[in-house]
């Protein structure tokens, strides 16, 4: 069973979705201080980096 271009695309939006829960998870339940808001931060562009990796599904 290979895994082609497509499902590690998938593979990898799946991974960056969940850590960009954890750390924007990390950042309203944890941390209270200014910490938080550069967890919440690093979350965000996690999902921005996922995004990417969705579009580029089926194109490259």
């Amino acid at each position: 069973m290979g895994m082609n271009k497509n499902t590690i695309l998938g593979w990898a939006t799946f991974v960056m979705v969940l850590m960009g829960l954890l750390l924007i998870g990390l950042g309203i339940f944890r941390y209270d201080d200014v910490a938080g808001w550069g967890f919440a931060a690093v979350g965000i562009g996690f999902f921005a980096i996922a995004w990417v990796f969705s579009s580029l599904k089926g194109r490259v």
